[in-house]
């Protein structure tokens, strides 16, 4: 049976939560394989709306196993009070229906503390335009202590004595920056009391993820790799530095799951049909215009995690097509189509201008991502309303053409449409799991 990796296909916030949910009834197992609880994925569900963070979005359908990878970076007390929050709406967690890989490394409280520094001193040093636009939750500090080989993970928790060593030699290299930067010096014993406290709420859920997932493939189980972010957000792929700290495309659904290659099968890209960004960075179809303050308003454009108003503007087809081509995209699942019903003309950025060249992709040079001026194509837009359309018939004529410009443009086919948050609302044109 094939198995399918959703990923973004632009700066995150794409509508990953609801594809995912959508597909997880034709899935067995869902895994989230990279980044941290700096995600937002939200669901809506017989009206009943959920935020998920680091939970797999599979975790509200009954009879789905999830499971964090490897690739994660876990903060286990945000991770319980998650579970205790989805719990408290129904959601049944236990250790039947939540794995997580016991070598995951681990987000601790100085991480977020040195993220939040960082971020005040930046801004300080540069008046605010130095900011990476973190959400200050520690992910970027974690995954430089796994990498430096530092960080403690979650099969630590169940060793005491290697806990304390290992916590003593982080705290070496913490407590000096700390000093460098003004915050108090982290107290072993207390953080270590924490840690043990915390153990034998967390150590239920782990297991060699791995393991399980080779017995699942070898049964011949559907398997839906959850990513979370975008492409434009990787860390090596994206427009950096101001990225995300994990590789977010869809070759990481491998090494953040403990997968081979080849079992991570038909990739899809949620697309929105206009483009967002939280945080700083550059945006070259950037509106600052009464059509921006629209597509905000109409698309409730406000991050889940963060509460930040997502800048807007008009669709990128450039960074859409170099997404399809990094992350081996297959199939589009283009959301929010509806938020345009209403606009009498649309435009869609087919190239970037740079000092007089014509470029089909974004540079990696942070100069040029930041001169680079978007090339448009204007199409005719629709009175009509979307919303709801479960059929191409039901969609207006030049909400088709719309599509379909988009598919010439990006190379890739559009798998799947959604026309509002409601999982019922869904196009679809290609089952993923069916190939």
């Amino acid at each position: 049976m094939a198995n399918v990796a959703v990923v973004g296909s632009q700066w995150g916030d794409e509508g990953k939560g609801k594809i995912v949910d959508w597909l997880s009834e034709r899935a067995d197992v869902v895994v989230r394989f990279q980044g941290g609880h700096n995600a937002g994925h939200t669901l809506v569900v017989d009206g009943v709306t959920y935020k998920l963070s680091l939970l797999p979005s599979g975790v509200v359908r009954p009879g789905r196993l999830s499971i964090i990878g490897s690739g994660v970076v876990v903060d286990p007390w945000a991770l319980l009070e998650e579970i205790e929050a989805v719990r408290r709406q129904g959601v049944v967690v236990s250790a039947d229906t939540l794995r997580i890989a016991e070598n995951a490394a681990l987000i601790l409280p100085l991480h977020g503390e040195l993220d939040r520094a960082r971020e005040l001193a930046r801004e300080r040093r540069t008046g605010g335009t130095g900011k990476i636009g973190t959400t200050g939750r520690g992910i970027g500090p974690a995954y430089e202590d796994k990498i430096a080989r530092r960080a403690l993970r979650v099969c630590d928790l169940a060793d005491p004595a290697i806990l304390e060593a290992k916590l003593d030699e982080l705290l070496l290299h913490h407590n000096a920056l700390r000093r460098g930067l003004g915050i108090e010096e982290v107290a072993a014993e207390r953080l270590l009391a924490s840690l043990t406290a915390i153990a034998p709420l967390l150590l239920p859920f782990a297991e060699p993820v791995w393991l399980r997932l080779a017995e699942l493939k070898r049964a011949g189980r559907r398997i839906l790799f959850e990513g979370a972010q975008g492409a434009m957000l990787d860390v090596d792929h994206g427009t950096y530095p101001f990225v995300t700290s994990s590789n977010t495309v869809a070759a990481a659904a491998a090494t953040g799951a403990g997968v081979g290659p080849d079992s991570v099968g038909f990739v899809l890209g949620i697309t929105k049909a206009y483009t967002t960004r939280v945080g700083s960075g550059p945006f070259p179809t950037e509106l600052a215009d009464e059509n921006g303050r629209l597509l905000g308003e109409r698309g409730h454009e406000f991050g889940t995690v963060t509460g930040r108003p997502r800048r807007c503007g008009w669709f990128d087809a450039v960074l859409v097509r170099q997404a399809v081509k990094i992350s081996g995209i297959h199939g589009l699942a283009l959301t929010k189509l509806d938020v345009l019903d209403g606009f009498e003309r649309l435009k869609i950025c087919t190239a970037y201008n740079l000092g007089g060249q014509t470029l089909h992709h974004l540079p990696a040079g942070i100069g040029a991502q930041a001169a680079a001026r978007p090339v448009y194509e204007e199409l005719a837009g629709w009175p009509e309303s979307t919303r709801g359309a479960r059929s191409f018939a039901d969609l207006p004529a030049n909400a088709v053409k719309y599509v379909k410009r988009l598919e010439e443009l990006v190379q890739c086919p559009v798998a799947l449409l959604s026309t509002s948050p409601s999982r019922e609302d869904t196009i679809l044109v290609r089952d993923p799991f069916a190939d």
